[in-house]
């Protein structure tokens, strides 16, 4: 498995190896024996999937506040999709930075968002999923978000039209009105061997 970094500190890309021949490929999504080699210790207790049906679908930016925050892996198991991580982790240097990644079937990329990150999506094709391991349970008490389209984010969304929502994240605040409930405290395992 190949481990890129990305522009935001602490998120990474995961490409795993695909072995293919005529009857497809096999693939290892996760490793927590190899990947712990690179600092990566992240016990995930959940695994999510969902279907957006129409292009433009967009969710998020979604966080779960401790004490049940959740750090996720996420993959496209089918289609294509545009998958974005916001630094929301106060005194963090990249506080209010974002990164953003295509993940789609043929690429096969995943993006590692840490704790402390918002996370959110949108579809690019039609009928995409999005599969993803969760490091803690759903805790609908500690679920919380921040709006997709926060000028201060300045994310740069691949819409073309205004964007599928629902209504809770249609009515998310913006960064600047809530209270983070993460504190930065320094590089994580994986920044460190670097």
């Amino acid at each position: 498995m190949r481990i890129e970094r990305t522009s935001l500190p602490g998120t990474l890309v995961l490409v795993p190896d695909r072995h293919g021949d005529a009857r497809g490929f096999f693939s290892e999504s996760w490793s927590r024996g190899r990947l712990g080699q690179a600092g990566i210790d992240i016990d995930f207790v959940q695994d999510n999937h969902s279907l957006s049906g129409r292009v433009g679908t967009l969710r998020g930016l979604h966080f779960q506040a401790p004490p049940h925050a959740q750090a996720k892996l996420v993959r496209c198991g089918r289609g294509r999709l545009f998958d974005v991580a916001v630094d929301i982790r106060c005194g963090s240097p990249s506080f209010g930075c974002w990164v953003g990644v295509e993940l789609s079937f043929e690429n096969g990329r995943q993006l590692l968002v840490p704790e402390g990150f918002a996370h959110g999506f949108v579809t690019l094709e039609p009928d995409t999923e999005i599969v993803y391991k969760c490091s803690d349970h759903y805790a609908s008490d500690c679920d919380a978000g921040i709006a997709w389209d926060d000028p201060n984010l300045g994310i740069g969304w691949p819409l073309s039209s205004t964007p599928v929502l629902s209504e809770k994240d249609a009515r998310a605040p913006r960064l600047h009105e809530i209270d983070s409930p993460f504190s930065y405290k320094g590089p994580l395992p994986w920044e460190r061997t670097a």
